[in-house]
């Protein structure tokens, strides 16, 4: 685990219900009073915890949802380091996060950020990584030919989800770019 201040998110982050927020709001509000504290954040996403990763994620979200400018610096790590982790929460995070910073990723990180959604689209059985990234893709889709060539099909497979909100979604998104 990272050393210095990152080690009081992790304590923080720590513990609880896992479906509970902990003290993610608290972290969030030291980051968003102390830009600086965002790297202390991200660095929590090596804690072995799985929990605490969840909740690093929950936190990074609100984080980019108050100030996604904070976020931009920290792409690269993102793209990298970060979509490493094979974790849902880490996955459908990342997702959202791509699509809600897309006017501000470098075409690099755009390709790299639609390879890493790409991925975890065709690999992943959880459904908010497939709902979020399908989401994300399917936006990305509406001016990028290549990108829906690839997703169609796909979607098309999502129709017989035996999970409804994913069905749901793919058939959607269908009908959004046909």
């Amino acid at each position: 685990m990272p050393a210095g201040t990152a080690r009081e998110f992790e304590r923080m982050l720590t513990g609880g219900h896992p479906n509970s927020l902990g003290s993610t709001v608290a972290v969030v509000d030291l980051v968003l009073a102390d830009r600086s504290r965002l790297e202390d954040l991200l660095a929590c996403y090596r804690s072995g915890d799985a929990v605490v990763r969840l909740r690093v994620s929950s936190a990074l979200k609100r984080v980019c949802q108050a100030e996604p400018d904070w976020v931009v610096p920290h792409l690269d790590r993102l793209l990298g380091e970060v979509a490493a982790i094979d974790q849902a929460s880490t996955q459908w995070t990342l997702a959202w996060l791509f699509g809600a910073l897309e006017g501000r990723l470098s075409s690099t990180q755009r390709r790299r950020a639609e390879e890493v959604m790409r991925g975890n689209l065709e690999a992943s059985d959880d459904w908010i990584v497939q709902n979020t990234t399908m989401a994300t893709l399917g936006a990305w889709a509406r001016s990028d030919a290549e990108l829906r060539a690839w997703l169609l099909p796909r979607l098309e497979e999502f129709t017989r989800s035996r999970r409804v909100s994913v069905a749901n979604r793919a058939r959607k998104l269908l009908a959004a770019l046909a």
